[in-house]
């Protein structure tokens, strides 16, 4: 998992509150982590959690432990591979083994992400990682995007 600006964290947890109460409860959050391919039950994420609705501040604290988590090393390489191999089907909707504009767009449009008013192109995204230039990215070079995402992250 690498690590999200405080700001793309922020719009994530407004799309989560959809009633605007300041308050996200554990069926919301447990959806969320469906969404990007963490499997868990209510009830083990409430028991995890302690509460049953978390506030901005509990949902920060809640995405930094399972940041620090990650970066402390609890997960394996092999847990980490098959992480990323989970994380790319998300992205990789109709599943050809590819991850094209539309698609990139797409999730990270659900996930709260994607701006059309900031003028960021999915296409200039790609073209960062596209080693073999062919306008999508393969799972290698997701991988590639990911290492270089948290590395710059933790710099």
């Amino acid at each position: 998992m690498s690590p999200i600006s405080h700001d793309d964290l922020h719009r994530i947890f407004k799309n989560l509150d959809k009633n605007n109460k300041g308050i996200v409860n554990i069926e919301e959050l447990h959806l969320l982590l469906e969404k990007i391919g963490v499997h868990t039950t209510s009830e083990e994420l409430e028991k995890f959690v302690g509460k049953t609705s978390l506030d901005y501040i509990d949902f920060f604290f809640f995405y930094e432990a399972m940041v620090k988590a990650k970066i402390a090393g609890k997960e394996s390489d092999e847990d980490s591979s098959d992480d990323l191999s989970k994380a790319f089907k998300v992205f990789d909707l109709n599943g050809d083994g590819y991850i094209t504009c539309d698609e990139l767009q797409s999730v990270l449009s659900r996930l709260g992400l994607w701006e059309k008013r900031s003028g960021q192109d999915c296409k200039d995204m790609i073209r960062v990682y596209d080693e073999n230039l062919d306008g999508v990215l393969d799972f290698e070079e997701f991988k590639n995007m990911m290492s270089a995402s948290s590395n710059s992250e933790n710099i």
